[in-house]
């Protein structure tokens, strides 16, 4: 009975230093663990936000530029005819949003949504007056008519995605 009442003396307080000394070594690890996670998420952030901001600068750009009224004074050349007109503009829009596309992965998908929304609204809205003119009349007749239909549209989406742009870029700020 005294070698098992000698072997608890020297068993317990050696279990206990050993859970001691188990539980230091686990918590120095956590956060050990901790600090190298946070240090590969600002090392990721350092990298990341540049090239995060410069996507959110080409989508505003790319609205900027596949808006109508920009999109008509950068295309419309005197002796083009309506049809011609909508067959560049459509086919500018395409070529800056295939131009644009990866830059979807560094924005939020309710940007995205806006930002495609407008693109396709544009698209419709220059078929749409496409529709009511004839085609081989001049190009500022298409103009004139976009210009029309944009300005009495109540909700732009060009500045809808434009102004949620700004506001996701302010969460980075």
């Amino acid at each position: 009975m005294e070698i098992i009442s000698d072997l608890i003396k020297i068993l317990l307080p050696a279990s206990l230093v050993l859970l001691g000394i188990y539980l230091t070594i686990e918590s120095v690890l956590k956060k050990q663990f901790e600090k190298n996670v946070l240090e590969i998420r600002a090392k990721n952030t350092e990298i990341i936000l540049p090239v995060r901001l410069q996507a959110y600068e080409r989508m505003a750009l790319f609205l900027e530029r596949i808006s109508p009224h920009n999109l008509i004074i950068r295309i419309n050349q005197p002796n083009m005819t309506a049809g011609e007109m909508q067959s560049i503009m459509l086919h500018e829009i395409r070529e800056e949003l295939n131009h644009n596309l990866s830059q979807q992965i560094y924005m939020t998908e309710v940007v995205w949504t806006l930002i495609r929304n407008a693109t396709e609204d544009i698209t419709s809205t220059i078929n749409t007056c496409a529709q009511q003119i004839e085609s081989d009349r001049p190009s500022i007749e298409l103009a004139r008519k976009i210009f029309e239909i944009q300005m009495n549209k109540e909700g732009d989406l060009i500045q809808k995605a434009m102004s949620e742009l700004k506001s996701e870029i302010s969460l980075f700020y």
